[in-house]
């Protein structure tokens, strides 16, 4: 018996460990973008990196969410889209390098956590009527300002890097004066 105990103790701190190494890894993902709060029902715009030979390039992925699964590292959502008139699903992890990031289209008012019924619907059958509740419209509200705030803030690390590369420039072309002040006089 005390050797299953022995074993049960190994196998505790080993998903310790390893419960440790996804929340670092989770955490690393998180400070370089944050995922809106959204749920099935939602359509999403997923912005993911795709790599063709030497060059990478985002790509839009517009779509309904008809599903969240997992948890921790290992969540991921499902998007479904009509393209072309066939359905096309694709799953993402949440914490993938290659989401760059998640726009929330529009809210949809849903009252179940996974919409697979979806798949045999076409048309006026398959539409997701919009939330407008109270939780939707903060949520819309406090995404838009989020928004807002990301990209005020890129605009002004624009600016600051432009700013300092003018002054940089300037700097160098009042060195390039003063060296050919003092070599024009020797001359």
């Amino acid at each position: 018996m005390t050797g299953m105990s022995g074993m049960k103790r190994i196998e505790a701190v080993t998903m310790d460990i390893i419960r440790q190494l996804e929340a670092e890894q989770a955490q690393k993902i998180a400070e370089k973008r944050t995922l809106p709060e959204f749920q099935a029902g939602d359509t999403v715009r997923v912005q993911v990196r795709v790599t063709e030979g030497s060059r990478t390039r985002v790509q839009a992925y517009e779509g309904v969410c008809i599903a969240r699964s997992g948890s921790g590292f290992q969540e991921n959502f499902t998007v479904r889209k009509i393209s072309y008139g066939e359905g096309v699903e694709r799953v993402f992890p949440v914490y993938s390098p290659l989401v760059e990031a998640v726009e929330i289209v529009r809210r949809g008012k849903v009252r179940r956590a996974k919409l697979y019924y979806l798949r045999d619907r076409r048309g006026k059958s398959a539409r997701i009527s919009e939330n407008t509740g109270v939780r939707a419209r903060k949520l819309n509200d406090a995404e838009r300002d989020a928004l807002n705030a990301e990209r005020e803030r890129l605009e002004a690390e624009k600016v600051a890097a432009a700013e300092a590369l003018a002054a940089e420039k300037a700097a160098e072309e009042a060195r390039e004066k003063a060296a050919q002040a003092e070599s024009a006089p020797a001359e």
